[in-house]
């Protein structure tokens, strides 16, 4: 199949898309991700994108630690048998 429809929504940017990353400060790359960084909305990578959304879950999941289930009832010692 035809892919001539690839990347037409950042054809109509400038550059194509491409800048310096905010975080990374990597030049010509794919700028196509705003988040908040320092208080500032900035333009940022997809590497710098996924690495702010696995930050985010990790703390996450460090955050609220699994529940402890309570142990179960310790079984009686058994009866000795006179």
């Amino acid at each position: 199949m035809s892919k001539n429809h690839r990347g037409s929504g950042i054809r109509s940017l400038p550059a194509h898309g491409r800048g310096t990353c905010a975080i990374c400060g990597k030049t010509n790359i794919k700028v196509l991700y705003e988040k908040e960084v320092d208080g500032q909305t900035a333009k940022i990578c997809k590497y710098c994108n996924a690495a702010l959304k696995n930050k985010a879950r990790k703390e996450v999941s460090h955050a609220a630690p699994a529940v402890e289930t309570p142990a179960e009832a310790a079984p009686e010692a058994p009866a000795e048998n006179a």
